[in-house]
Protein backbone atom coordinates (compact mmCIF):
# COMPACT_ATOMS: atom_id res chain seq x y z
CA UNK A 1 0.00 0.00 0.00
CA UNK A 2 2.83 2.54 -0.02
CA UNK A 3 3.14 3.43 -3.37
CA UNK A 4 -0.69 3.24 -4.02
CA UNK A 5 -1.39 7.02 -4.35
CA UNK A 6 1.57 7.26 -6.60
CA UNK A 7 0.50 4.24 -8.81
CA UNK A 8 -2.58 5.20 -9.51
CA UNK A 9 -1.51 9.19 -10.88
CA UNK A 10 -0.57 9.42 -14.70
CA UNK A 11 2.78 11.20 -14.44
CA UNK A 12 2.29 13.18 -18.30
CA UNK A 13 3.13 16.52 -18.33
CA UNK A 14 2.29 18.94 -21.11
CA UNK A 15 2.66 22.68 -22.34
CA UNK A 16 5.05 24.96 -22.52
CA UNK A 17 7.31 26.47 -19.18
CA UNK A 18 5.50 29.69 -18.69
CA UNK A 19 6.31 31.12 -15.52
CA UNK A 20 3.89 30.74 -14.20
CA UNK A 21 2.65 27.53 -14.88
CA UNK A 22 -0.79 28.83 -16.56
CA UNK A 23 -0.22 26.68 -19.57
CA UNK A 24 0.71 22.95 -18.26
CA UNK A 25 -1.32 20.55 -17.95
CA UNK A 26 -2.69 19.41 -14.24
CA UNK A 27 -2.49 15.11 -13.10
CA UNK A 28 -5.72 13.65 -14.08
CA UNK A 29 -7.10 11.08 -11.96
CA UNK A 30 -9.13 8.49 -13.83
CA UNK A 31 -11.99 6.77 -12.39
CA UNK A 32 -14.81 4.07 -13.89
CA UNK A 33 -18.19 5.12 -11.87
CA UNK A 34 -19.62 2.03 -11.19
CA UNK A 35 -23.00 2.26 -13.10
CA UNK A 36 -23.20 5.86 -12.99
CA UNK A 37 -22.47 8.15 -16.34
CA UNK A 38 -19.36 8.36 -16.85
CA UNK A 39 -19.69 10.80 -19.33
CA UNK A 40 -20.71 13.00 -16.51
CA UNK A 41 -17.46 12.65 -14.58
CA UNK A 42 -14.70 11.93 -16.83
CA UNK A 43 -11.05 12.64 -15.97
CA UNK A 44 -12.02 13.56 -12.31
CA UNK A 45 -11.60 10.28 -10.15
CA UNK A 46 -9.16 6.99 -9.58
CA UNK A 47 -9.81 3.71 -10.88
CA UNK A 48 -12.38 1.52 -9.19
CA UNK A 49 -9.55 -0.85 -8.77
CA UNK A 50 -7.96 1.32 -6.39
CA UNK A 51 -10.73 2.51 -4.78
CA UNK A 52 -11.99 -1.25 -3.85
CA UNK A 53 -8.08 -1.22 -2.35
CA UNK A 54 -8.08 2.01 -0.45
CA UNK A 55 -11.48 1.05 1.26
CA UNK A 56 -9.97 -2.48 1.90
CA UNK A 57 -6.99 -0.47 3.95
CA UNK A 58 -8.67 2.33 5.12
CA UNK A 59 -5.96 4.16 3.34
CA UNK A 60 -6.45 7.92 5.27
CA UNK A 61 -4.36 9.67 1.75
CA UNK A 62 -7.90 8.88 -0.18
CA UNK A 63 -9.86 10.62 2.72
CA UNK A 64 -11.81 13.17 0.87
CA UNK A 65 -10.35 12.07 -2.54
CA UNK A 66 -13.58 9.81 -3.29
CA UNK A 67 -16.69 8.68 -1.29
CA UNK A 68 -18.32 5.50 -1.10
CA UNK A 69 -21.99 4.32 -1.46
CA UNK A 70 -23.28 0.92 -0.09
CA UNK A 71 -26.10 -0.13 -2.31
CA UNK A 72 -27.63 -2.11 0.61
CA UNK A 73 -28.36 0.67 3.14
CA UNK A 74 -28.12 3.86 0.79
CA UNK A 75 -25.45 5.22 3.07
CA UNK A 76 -22.22 6.69 1.40
CA UNK A 77 -18.97 6.87 3.88
CA UNK A 78 -15.67 7.89 3.77
CA UNK A 79 -12.93 5.47 2.39
CA UNK A 80 -11.66 5.18 6.26
CA UNK A 81 -14.82 4.88 7.54
CA UNK A 82 -14.58 2.28 10.74
CA UNK A 83 -18.20 0.63 10.35
CA UNK A 84 -18.14 -2.86 9.07
CA UNK A 85 -17.27 -2.98 5.25
CA UNK A 86 -19.84 -3.68 2.53
CA UNK A 87 -19.28 -6.43 -0.18
CA UNK A 88 -17.26 -5.22 -3.11
CA UNK A 89 -20.17 -6.01 -5.64
CA UNK A 90 -22.43 -3.76 -3.17
CA UNK A 91 -19.62 -0.33 -3.55
CA UNK A 92 -20.37 2.19 -5.86
CA UNK A 93 -17.72 5.01 -5.97
CA UNK A 94 -18.22 8.97 -6.00
CA UNK A 95 -16.03 11.78 -6.81
CA UNK A 96 -17.76 13.96 -4.69
CA UNK A 97 -20.25 14.20 -1.58
CA UNK A 98 -22.55 15.71 -4.18
CA UNK A 99 -22.46 13.37 -6.43
CA UNK A 100 -23.11 10.74 -3.92
CA UNK A 101 -26.24 12.66 -2.61
CA UNK A 102 -27.46 13.48 -6.52
CA UNK A 103 -27.81 9.39 -6.02
CA UNK A 104 -29.56 9.65 -3.08
CA UNK A 105 -27.70 8.56 -0.64
CA UNK A 106 -27.37 9.64 3.03
CA UNK A 107 -24.13 10.63 5.02
CA UNK A 108 -23.01 8.18 6.92
CA UNK A 109 -24.03 9.38 10.72
CA UNK A 110 -20.69 7.57 12.52
CA UNK A 111 -17.50 8.65 9.79
CA UNK A 112 -19.27 12.19 9.19
CA UNK A 113 -18.35 13.04 5.06
CA UNK A 114 -18.68 16.79 5.91
CA UNK A 115 -15.56 16.36 8.26
CA UNK A 116 -13.67 14.88 5.32
CA UNK A 117 -10.24 17.00 3.63
CA UNK A 118 -11.58 18.33 0.24
CA UNK A 119 -10.16 17.90 -2.44
CA UNK A 120 -7.64 20.46 -5.19
CA UNK A 121 -10.09 20.25 -7.61
CA UNK A 122 -7.24 22.84 -9.44
CA UNK A 123 -5.23 19.05 -10.19
CA UNK A 124 -8.37 17.50 -11.27
CA UNK A 125 -11.07 19.45 -13.39
CA UNK A 126 -11.02 21.87 -15.46
CA UNK A 127 -10.07 25.29 -14.88
CA UNK A 128 -13.80 26.93 -15.00
CA UNK A 129 -14.66 23.81 -13.01
CA UNK A 130 -12.26 24.10 -10.72
CA UNK A 131 -13.67 28.11 -9.92
CA UNK A 132 -16.78 27.86 -10.11
CA UNK A 133 -16.66 24.75 -7.71
CA UNK A 134 -14.02 26.73 -5.38
CA UNK A 135 -16.54 29.87 -5.14
CA UNK A 136 -19.98 27.64 -4.85
CA UNK A 137 -17.93 26.03 -1.96
CA UNK A 138 -17.41 29.67 -0.34
CA UNK A 139 -20.57 30.49 -0.43
CA UNK A 140 -21.35 32.26 -3.93
CA UNK A 141 -24.67 30.98 -4.80
CA UNK A 142 -26.05 31.82 -0.97
CA UNK A 143 -28.50 34.42 -2.15
CA UNK A 144 -27.43 34.65 -5.48
CA UNK A 145 -28.19 32.95 -8.72
CA UNK A 146 -26.20 30.58 -11.65
CA UNK A 147 -26.49 33.91 -13.71
CA UNK A 148 -24.38 35.77 -11.66
CA UNK A 149 -21.69 33.55 -11.02
CA UNK A 150 -21.71 32.70 -14.26
CA UNK A 151 -21.30 36.47 -15.15
CA UNK A 152 -18.48 36.69 -12.75
CA UNK A 153 -16.25 33.77 -14.64
CA UNK A 154 -16.98 35.57 -18.02
CA UNK A 155 -18.95 32.79 -19.56
CA UNK A 156 -22.83 32.03 -20.29
CA UNK A 157 -24.78 30.29 -17.52
CA UNK A 158 -25.62 27.37 -19.74
CA UNK A 159 -21.38 26.85 -20.49
CA UNK A 160 -21.35 26.65 -16.68
CA UNK A 161 -23.64 24.37 -15.98
CA UNK A 162 -22.77 21.86 -18.52
CA UNK A 163 -19.00 22.50 -17.25
CA UNK A 164 -19.58 21.67 -13.55
CA UNK A 165 -22.19 18.74 -14.85
CA UNK A 166 -19.05 17.03 -16.99
CA UNK A 167 -16.71 17.86 -14.65
CA UNK A 168 -18.37 16.54 -11.17
CA UNK A 169 -21.76 15.35 -12.24
CA UNK A 170 -23.77 17.28 -10.81
CA UNK A 171 -25.16 20.98 -11.45
CA UNK A 172 -24.60 24.35 -9.56
CA UNK A 173 -27.45 24.42 -7.44
CA UNK A 174 -26.97 20.59 -6.77
CA UNK A 175 -23.28 20.94 -5.41
CA UNK A 176 -24.69 24.28 -3.61
CA UNK A 177 -27.28 22.19 -1.84
CA UNK A 178 -24.89 19.60 -0.95
CA UNK A 179 -22.03 21.97 0.65
CA UNK A 180 -25.09 24.01 2.79
CA UNK A 181 -26.26 20.62 3.38
CA UNK A 182 -22.96 19.52 4.81
CA UNK A 183 -22.31 22.46 7.25
CA UNK A 184 -25.16 22.09 8.76
CA UNK A 185 -25.27 18.29 9.71
CA UNK A 186 -21.84 19.01 10.91
CA UNK A 187 -22.89 22.43 13.49
CA UNK A 188 -26.29 20.17 14.15
CA UNK A 189 -23.90 17.86 15.38
CA UNK A 190 -20.62 19.60 16.90
CA UNK A 191 -23.02 22.55 18.22
CA UNK A 192 -26.24 23.68 20.70
CA UNK A 193 -26.83 26.54 18.23
CA UNK A 194 -30.35 27.13 17.93
CA UNK A 195 -32.11 25.40 14.56
CA UNK A 196 -32.66 29.15 12.89
CA UNK A 197 -29.06 30.20 13.89
CA UNK A 198 -27.71 26.62 11.91
CA UNK A 199 -29.88 27.39 8.95
CA UNK A 200 -28.80 30.84 8.38
CA UNK A 201 -25.25 29.71 9.10
CA UNK A 202 -25.11 27.05 6.51
CA UNK A 203 -26.79 29.50 3.58
CA UNK A 204 -30.38 28.97 3.99
CA UNK A 205 -32.49 31.35 2.56
CA UNK A 206 -35.61 30.21 4.99
CA UNK A 207 -36.11 27.67 7.87
CA UNK A 208 -38.89 26.25 6.04
CA UNK A 209 -36.46 25.55 3.29
CA UNK A 210 -34.03 23.87 5.08
CA UNK A 211 -36.38 21.60 7.15
CA UNK A 212 -37.66 20.08 4.07
CA UNK A 213 -34.43 19.71 2.31
CA UNK A 214 -32.97 17.97 5.08
CA UNK A 215 -35.73 15.53 5.75
CA UNK A 216 -35.98 15.09 2.06
CA UNK A 217 -31.88 14.42 1.36
CA UNK A 218 -31.67 12.34 4.97
CA UNK A 219 -34.90 10.99 5.70
CA UNK A 220 -34.92 12.43 9.15
CA UNK A 221 -35.59 15.96 10.30
CA UNK A 222 -32.99 18.61 11.81
CA UNK A 223 -34.12 18.02 15.49
CA UNK A 224 -33.66 14.30 14.78
CA UNK A 225 -30.60 14.36 12.85
CA UNK A 226 -28.75 16.10 15.56
CA UNK A 227 -30.08 13.09 18.22
CA UNK A 228 -28.81 10.81 16.29
CA UNK A 229 -25.72 12.41 15.43
CA UNK A 230 -25.07 13.34 19.37
CA UNK A 231 -26.06 9.70 20.78
CA UNK A 232 -22.45 8.49 20.90
CA UNK A 233 -19.26 9.86 21.54
CA UNK A 234 -19.48 13.91 21.09
CA UNK A 235 -16.77 15.26 19.29
CA UNK A 236 -15.91 18.01 21.19
CA UNK A 237 -13.13 20.79 20.55
CA UNK A 238 -10.91 21.80 23.83
CA UNK A 239 -11.17 25.94 23.95
CA UNK A 240 -7.81 27.68 23.31
CA UNK A 241 -8.74 31.06 24.49
CA UNK A 242 -11.54 30.77 27.13
CA UNK A 243 -9.01 32.45 29.85
CA UNK A 244 -9.65 35.65 26.91
CA UNK A 245 -12.81 37.28 27.20
CA UNK A 246 -14.91 37.36 24.09
CA UNK A 247 -17.24 40.61 23.82
CA UNK A 248 -18.99 38.65 21.56
CA UNK A 249 -19.81 35.50 23.88
CA UNK A 250 -18.45 31.90 23.84
CA UNK A 251 -16.53 30.96 20.58
CA UNK A 252 -17.84 28.73 18.50
CA UNK A 253 -15.14 25.30 18.24
CA UNK A 254 -15.19 23.12 15.22
CA UNK A 255 -12.61 21.48 13.21
CA UNK A 256 -11.11 21.20 9.70
CA UNK A 257 -9.27 17.90 8.66
CA UNK A 258 -6.74 17.38 6.10
CA UNK A 259 -3.87 14.44 4.92
CA UNK A 260 -1.07 13.96 6.68
CA UNK A 261 2.13 14.59 6.96
CA UNK A 262 1.32 18.25 7.46
CA UNK A 263 4.24 21.08 8.26
CA UNK A 264 2.14 23.14 10.41
CA UNK A 265 4.67 24.48 12.54
CA UNK A 266 6.73 25.46 9.42
CA UNK A 267 3.69 26.68 8.03
CA UNK A 268 2.66 29.01 11.03
CA UNK A 269 6.42 29.99 11.25
CA UNK A 270 6.49 31.36 7.54
CA UNK A 271 3.05 33.40 8.56
CA UNK A 272 4.44 34.59 11.74
CA UNK A 273 7.54 36.35 9.69
CA UNK A 274 4.71 37.80 7.97
CA UNK A 275 2.04 38.36 10.16
CA UNK A 276 -0.07 42.09 9.53
CA UNK A 277 0.50 43.70 12.85
CA UNK A 278 -2.91 43.92 14.57
CA UNK A 279 -4.39 41.61 11.82
CA UNK A 280 -2.59 38.45 12.63
CA UNK A 281 -0.47 37.01 15.21
CA UNK A 282 1.39 33.80 16.05
CA UNK A 283 1.71 32.08 19.52
CA UNK A 284 2.86 29.01 20.37
CA UNK A 285 2.65 27.76 17.23
CA UNK A 286 -1.78 29.10 17.05
CA UNK A 287 -2.42 31.62 14.82
CA UNK A 288 -5.15 33.58 15.17
CA UNK A 289 -6.51 36.63 13.12
CA UNK A 290 -8.97 38.96 12.76
CA UNK A 291 -11.72 38.96 10.03
CA UNK A 292 -13.77 41.14 7.84
CA UNK A 293 -16.47 39.27 5.63
CA UNK A 294 -19.38 40.57 3.51
CA UNK A 295 -20.43 43.15 6.38
CA UNK A 296 -19.70 41.20 9.28
CA UNK A 297 -16.40 41.33 11.65
CA UNK A 298 -14.48 39.18 14.09
CA UNK A 299 -12.18 36.77 15.14
CA UNK A 300 -10.65 33.04 14.50
CA UNK A 301 -8.05 31.20 16.63
CA UNK A 302 -5.98 27.97 14.54
CA UNK A 303 -4.01 25.43 16.50
CA UNK A 304 -3.08 21.92 14.92
CA UNK A 305 -4.45 18.35 16.45
CA UNK A 306 -1.86 16.32 14.52
CA UNK A 307 -2.70 12.89 16.38
CA UNK A 308 -6.75 13.52 14.84
CA UNK A 309 -5.66 14.99 11.44
CA UNK A 310 -7.25 18.37 12.05
CA UNK A 311 -6.82 21.80 13.11
CA UNK A 312 -9.20 23.37 15.37
CA UNK A 313 -10.67 26.58 15.56
CA UNK A 314 -12.21 28.97 17.84
CA UNK A 315 -14.68 31.31 15.74
CA UNK A 316 -16.68 34.72 17.36
CA UNK A 317 -20.45 33.76 17.10
CA UNK A 318 -20.18 37.09 14.88
CA UNK A 319 -19.20 35.16 11.85
CA UNK A 320 -21.51 32.60 11.80
CA UNK A 321 -24.05 33.98 9.01
CA UNK A 322 -20.45 33.69 6.71
CA UNK A 323 -19.28 30.62 8.00
CA UNK A 324 -19.51 28.88 4.34
CA UNK A 325 -17.02 31.76 2.85
CA UNK A 326 -14.84 31.58 6.74
CA UNK A 327 -14.11 28.10 6.10
CA UNK A 328 -13.13 27.99 2.46
CA UNK A 329 -11.12 30.65 3.54
CA UNK A 330 -9.25 29.02 6.06
CA UNK A 331 -8.88 25.41 4.40
CA UNK A 332 -6.64 27.61 1.21
CA UNK A 333 -5.01 29.28 3.48
CA UNK A 334 -3.66 26.64 5.13
CA UNK A 335 -3.57 24.68 2.50
CA UNK A 336 -5.71 21.80 3.66
CA UNK A 337 -6.55 20.14 0.41
CA UNK A 338 -3.56 19.24 -0.95
CA UNK A 339 -2.45 15.46 -1.29
CA UNK A 340 0.99 15.75 0.28
CA UNK A 341 1.61 11.72 -0.54
CA UNK A 342 1.08 12.48 -4.03
CA UNK A 343 2.75 15.77 -4.19
CA UNK A 344 5.87 14.49 -2.19
CA UNK A 345 6.14 11.41 -3.86
CA UNK A 346 6.40 13.60 -7.37
CA UNK A 347 8.93 15.68 -5.49
CA UNK A 348 11.48 13.31 -4.25
CA UNK A 349 11.63 11.57 -7.77
CA UNK A 350 12.37 14.60 -9.00
CA UNK A 351 15.75 15.46 -7.67
CA UNK A 352 14.16 16.89 -4.13
CA UNK A 353 13.96 13.68 -1.87
CA UNK A 354 16.45 15.74 0.57
CA UNK A 355 14.03 18.41 1.05
CA UNK A 356 11.17 16.27 1.58
CA UNK A 357 12.67 13.57 3.97
CA UNK A 358 13.54 16.74 5.93
CA UNK A 359 9.72 18.34 5.78
CA UNK A 360 7.15 16.03 4.66
CA UNK A 361 4.03 17.58 3.71
CA UNK A 362 4.93 21.11 3.52
CA UNK A 363 2.24 22.87 2.57
CA UNK A 364 1.70 26.49 0.76
CA UNK A 365 0.05 28.96 1.96
CA UNK A 366 -2.35 30.74 0.55
CA UNK A 367 -4.18 34.08 1.32
CA UNK A 368 -6.93 34.96 3.42
CA UNK A 369 -7.21 38.34 2.25
CA UNK A 370 -5.48 38.31 -1.37
CA UNK A 371 -4.88 42.70 -1.12
CA UNK A 372 -3.25 42.16 2.34
CA UNK A 373 -0.89 39.46 1.57
CA UNK A 374 0.06 41.59 -1.96
CA UNK A 375 0.46 44.58 0.18
CA UNK A 376 3.06 42.61 2.47
CA UNK A 377 4.98 41.24 0.05
CA UNK A 378 5.50 44.96 -1.95
CA UNK A 379 6.43 46.26 1.44
CA UNK A 380 8.93 43.61 2.05
CA UNK A 381 10.24 43.61 -1.40
CA UNK A 382 11.33 47.31 -0.74
CA UNK A 383 12.54 47.19 2.88
CA UNK A 384 15.84 46.51 4.34
CA UNK A 385 14.27 44.39 7.00
CA UNK A 386 11.68 41.95 7.79
CA UNK A 387 11.27 44.49 11.02
CA UNK A 388 10.99 47.62 9.16
CA UNK A 389 8.21 46.28 6.90
CA UNK A 390 6.58 45.10 9.41
CA UNK A 391 6.72 48.95 11.34
CA UNK A 392 4.97 49.93 7.85
CA UNK A 393 2.46 47.29 7.65
CA UNK A 394 1.19 48.47 11.32
CA UNK A 395 1.25 52.17 10.49
CA UNK A 396 -0.92 51.45 7.39
CA UNK A 397 -2.60 49.34 9.60
CA UNK A 398 -3.34 51.82 12.48
CA UNK A 399 -3.92 54.81 10.11
CA UNK A 400 -6.18 53.38 7.94
CA UNK A 401 -7.57 50.02 9.53
CA UNK A 402 -11.01 49.82 11.48
CA UNK A 403 -10.32 48.84 15.41
CA UNK A 404 -11.86 45.79 16.80
CA UNK A 405 -12.53 44.87 20.32
CA UNK A 406 -11.56 40.96 20.35
CA UNK A 407 -10.57 40.53 23.53
CA UNK A 408 -7.36 38.83 22.53
CA UNK A 409 -4.16 40.64 22.94
CA UNK A 410 -2.38 41.67 19.33
CA UNK A 411 -5.82 41.09 17.79
CA UNK A 412 -7.26 44.91 17.66
CA UNK A 413 -7.48 46.03 14.29
CA UNK A 414 -8.83 44.71 10.41
CA UNK A 415 -6.82 44.83 7.19
CA UNK A 416 -7.65 48.13 5.65
CA UNK A 417 -9.73 47.88 2.59
CA UNK A 418 -8.76 48.46 -1.00
CA UNK A 419 -10.87 51.83 -0.91
CA UNK A 420 -9.49 53.09 2.11
CA UNK A 421 -5.60 52.36 0.45
CA UNK A 422 -7.34 53.65 -2.64
CA UNK A 423 -8.36 57.13 -1.46
CA UNK A 424 -5.03 57.54 0.28
CA UNK A 425 -3.21 56.94 -2.29
CA UNK A 426 1.01 57.16 -3.21
CA UNK A 427 0.78 60.59 -1.26
CA UNK A 428 -0.60 59.28 2.24
CA UNK A 429 0.78 55.91 1.84
CA UNK A 430 4.36 57.77 1.84
CA UNK A 431 3.47 59.73 4.62
CA UNK A 432 3.42 56.91 6.71
CA UNK A 433 6.73 55.84 5.99
CA UNK A 434 6.31 53.72 2.07
CA UNK A 435 8.96 53.76 0.27
CA UNK A 436 7.96 56.26 -3.30
CA UNK A 437 7.91 52.95 -5.45
CA UNK A 438 5.76 51.12 -3.28
CA UNK A 439 3.60 53.51 -2.61
CA UNK A 440 2.50 53.90 -6.25
CA UNK A 441 2.44 50.08 -6.55
CA UNK A 442 -0.43 49.72 -3.37
CA UNK A 443 -2.32 52.60 -4.72
CA UNK A 444 -2.35 51.14 -8.21
CA UNK A 445 -2.91 47.69 -6.79
CA UNK A 446 -5.75 49.29 -4.25
CA UNK A 447 -7.67 51.57 -7.06
CA UNK A 448 -7.52 47.93 -9.72
CA UNK A 449 -9.13 46.04 -7.02
CA UNK A 450 -11.33 48.89 -5.41
CA UNK A 451 -12.60 49.57 -9.47
CA UNK A 452 -13.00 45.59 -10.28
CA UNK A 453 -10.24 45.69 -12.45
CA UNK A 454 -8.19 43.25 -10.97
CA UNK A 455 -8.96 40.30 -8.83
CA UNK A 456 -6.76 38.15 -6.63
CA UNK A 457 -9.08 35.31 -5.50
CA UNK A 458 -8.69 31.68 -6.42
CA UNK A 459 -10.32 30.82 -9.46
CA UNK A 460 -9.19 34.22 -11.39
CA UNK A 461 -7.50 33.98 -14.06
CA UNK A 462 -3.93 33.71 -13.65
CA UNK A 463 -2.08 35.64 -16.70
CA UNK A 464 -4.86 37.91 -16.54
CA UNK A 465 -3.64 38.34 -12.83
CA UNK A 466 0.31 38.30 -13.44
CA UNK A 467 0.11 40.89 -16.28
CA UNK A 468 -1.71 43.24 -14.23
CA UNK A 469 0.26 42.74 -11.52
CA UNK A 470 3.94 43.68 -14.12
CA UNK A 471 1.75 46.26 -16.20
CA UNK A 472 -0.73 48.17 -14.38
CA UNK A 473 1.07 47.74 -11.05
CA UNK A 474 4.82 47.83 -11.98
CA UNK A 475 5.42 44.85 -10.16
CA UNK A 476 8.56 42.74 -11.22
CA UNK A 477 8.05 39.13 -12.45
CA UNK A 478 9.26 37.84 -9.51
CA UNK A 479 7.52 39.78 -7.05
CA UNK A 480 4.12 39.28 -9.36
CA UNK A 481 4.96 35.72 -9.01
CA UNK A 482 4.76 35.19 -5.34
CA UNK A 483 1.66 37.23 -5.18
CA UNK A 484 -0.38 34.82 -7.71
CA UNK A 485 1.03 31.40 -5.74
CA UNK A 486 -0.28 32.92 -2.26
CA UNK A 487 -3.44 35.07 -3.80
CA UNK A 488 -4.77 32.81 -6.40
CA UNK A 489 -3.53 29.51 -4.60
CA UNK A 490 -1.92 28.50 -7.40
CA UNK A 491 -0.14 25.36 -6.98
CA UNK A 492 1.94 26.12 -10.38
CA UNK A 493 3.58 29.14 -10.08
CA UNK A 494 7.29 29.85 -10.03
CA UNK A 495 9.30 32.85 -10.23
CA UNK A 496 12.18 31.92 -11.86
CA UNK A 497 13.86 34.95 -11.48
CA UNK A 498 14.07 34.55 -7.83
CA UNK A 499 18.07 35.28 -6.45
CA UNK A 500 16.93 32.86 -3.45
CA UNK A 501 15.46 29.78 -5.74
CA UNK A 502 18.49 30.02 -8.59
CA UNK A 503 20.84 29.91 -5.46
CA UNK A 504 19.47 26.80 -3.71
CA UNK A 505 19.36 24.97 -7.16
CA UNK A 506 22.72 25.98 -7.99
CA UNK A 507 21.41 27.55 -11.16
CA UNK A 508 22.27 30.42 -13.09
CA UNK A 509 20.24 32.28 -14.82
CA UNK A 510 16.19 32.34 -15.22
CA UNK A 511 16.34 30.48 -18.20
CA UNK A 512 18.81 27.93 -16.41
CA UNK A 513 16.18 27.39 -13.26
CA UNK A 514 13.00 27.31 -15.17
CA UNK A 515 14.42 24.75 -17.55
CA UNK A 516 15.05 22.47 -14.36
CA UNK A 517 11.74 23.56 -12.51
CA UNK A 518 9.90 21.19 -15.67
CA UNK A 519 10.56 18.41 -13.66
CA UNK A 520 8.98 19.70 -10.97
CA UNK A 521 5.47 20.72 -12.55
CA UNK A 522 2.59 20.57 -11.30
CA UNK A 523 3.69 21.33 -8.21
CA UNK A 524 6.51 24.01 -9.17
CA UNK A 525 5.01 26.06 -6.19
CA UNK A 526 5.90 23.43 -3.50
CA UNK A 527 9.19 22.96 -4.96
CA UNK A 528 9.35 27.02 -3.94
CA UNK A 529 8.88 26.30 -0.90
CA UNK A 530 10.77 23.79 -0.27
CA UNK A 531 13.78 25.63 -1.46
CA UNK A 532 13.00 28.58 0.61
CA UNK A 533 12.59 26.69 3.72
CA UNK A 534 15.97 25.23 2.87
CA UNK A 535 17.82 28.16 2.17
CA UNK A 536 19.25 30.07 5.31
CA UNK A 537 16.99 32.95 6.38
CA UNK A 538 19.66 35.40 6.53
CA UNK A 539 20.97 35.15 3.34
CA UNK A 540 17.30 34.75 1.86
CA UNK A 541 17.05 38.26 3.05
CA UNK A 542 19.91 39.48 1.93
CA UNK A 543 18.79 38.47 -1.37
CA UNK A 544 15.54 39.17 -1.12
CA UNK A 545 16.41 43.13 -0.07
CA UNK A 546 18.98 43.49 -2.18
CA UNK A 547 17.00 43.04 -5.17
CA UNK A 548 13.65 44.67 -3.77
CA UNK A 549 13.90 47.73 -5.31
CA UNK A 550 14.18 45.62 -8.98
CA UNK A 551 11.17 44.19 -8.20
CA UNK A 552 9.10 47.32 -8.12
CA UNK A 553 9.92 48.99 -11.49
Amino acid sequence: MDSLAERSIADERVGDPDVFGTSGAMTRHHFSCGDMDESNVRSVMLSAEVCQRAVEARDPRFDGIFFVGVTTTGIYCRPICPSRRADPDRRRFFPSAAAAEREHFRPCLRCRPELAPGRALVDAVSRLACAAADRIAGGALTGRTVASLASELFVGERHLRRALKRELGVSPVELAQTHRLLLAKRLLADTTLSMTDVAFASGFQSLRRFNSLILERYGMSPTALRRAATSGPRHRVAPMVADQPDPAGEPLRLTLAYRAPFAWRELVAYLSGRAVPGVETVEDARYGRTVRLDGRTGFVVVDDDAPARQLKLEISPSLLPVMLPLLARLRRLFDLDSEPSVVDAHLEKSGLAFHIRRRPGLRVPGAFEGFEVAMMAILEAASPSRERSSDVASRIVDALGDPLDTGIRGLDRLTPLPESVAEAGPVGLAGLGVAPGSARAIAVLANGLACGTLRLDPGSDVKTACRALVDTCGLGERLAGTIVMRALHWPDAFPASDRALQRATETHGEDALRALAEQWRPWRAYAAFHLWTHDPAKRRDEVVRRNGQAAIA
